[in-house]
């Protein structure tokens, strides 16, 4: 064979092996290929991978906090355990919406829900913003199963111009297809309407019919049956939650002197909530433990 034609039927049989590596690797991302792999019975949360033509996947080390360490939100917790509670004994139930301040426990709320519930049928699934144009692929991969499904969808809120909070609409209510009984959507966010939302609104002079713009973006937190707001901490509640977390920490330090580092924390942060507290919590213990090693290897 001359040595062009070798090289051009090398070139073809690399080729063909590429396209046949290709069509598996995009095999095992189809719907139907690893949906059925999930055991559902061993894994509490996963996560959707991919677009409409994306899968199920387990998430190997999930995060799973305890509501006993969430402080300063118990009226928002009682809320959102108790629907959480008729949604898994298969009762009239409710998508919720948690917003407000940042660092204040929205996300480590939902999260927390697997503890208390994930014995009991409960599973939670990852959803990004950028996949809701995939929900109906998500939903119709859930629908069947015997469990129950939170779609956890955290930070979410929308532009004027993204047209992808239709689908979310849909799905909580509107569409001619029923939601499915097993599935609820879970969503925090900053903002309340999840939308933004101008002090001009209602004086726009190129629309003839302003609050019908207003109507629109009402419309999609509306669809929540559950909205819970997360409000800033005052001093006393930081300070209660920072001393918690302290005290599972082991931190020994007086309290004159916990209190005002942790103060001087949340002044350079701007904020006092549940994030910080933790983080400073973090910080202390690393600042403590460097300065109990130097001092040892100094005596």
């Amino acid at each position: 064979m001359h040595p062009k034609e070798t090289g051009l039927a090398d070139l073809i049989h690399r080729l063909d092996r590429l396209a046949a590596l290709g069509e598996a690797a995009l095999s095992r991302l189809k719907p139907g290929s690893q949906r059925s792999a999930v055991d559902f019975t061993t894994t509490l949360a996963l996560r959707w991978v991919g677009g409409e033509d994306g899968c199920l996947t387990a998430i190997g080390n999930p995060d799973l906090p305890s509501a006993e360490d969430l402080l300063g939100i118990d009226r928002q917790l009682a809320i959102l355990e108790r629907n959480t509670r008729q949604f898994v004994e298969g009762l009239p139930s409710n998508n919720v919406l948690l917003w407000g301040e940042r660092g204040t426990g929205k996300s480590t709320a939902v999260r927390s829900l697997l503890s208390q519930f994930g014995n009991r049928g409960l599973r939670l699934v990852e959803v990004q913003k950028e996949q809701l144009f995939a929900l109906r692929s998500i939903v119709e991969a859930l629908r069947d199963q015997p469990w129950r499904f939170i779609l956890y969808c955290d930070d979410l809120s929308f532009d004027e111009h993204e047209i992808d909070y239709r689908e979310l609409k849909a799905l909580l209510e509107g569409s001619l297809e029923a939601p499915p009984e097993n599935v609820r959507l879970y969503a925090t966010s900053n903002r309340r309407h999840l939308m933004p939302e101008r002090l001009l609104e209602n004086t726009d002079e190129e629309e003839i019919h302003p609050e019908e713009r207003v109507a629109e973006k009402l419309s999609l937190s509306d669809r929540f049956g559950i909205s819970l707001g997360f409000y800033p901490f005052d001093q006393a509640t930081y300070l209660q939650i920072v001393s918690h977390l302290a005290k599972r920490r082991n931190i020994a330090i007086s309290t004159a002197e916990f209190e005002r580092r942790a103060l001087h924390w949340a002044g350079s942060r701007g904020a006092r909530s549940g994030r910080v507290a933790r983080q400073f919590v973090d910080d202390l213990a690393g600042q403590l433990a460097l300065e109990a090693d130097d001092s040892g290897k100094k005596a």
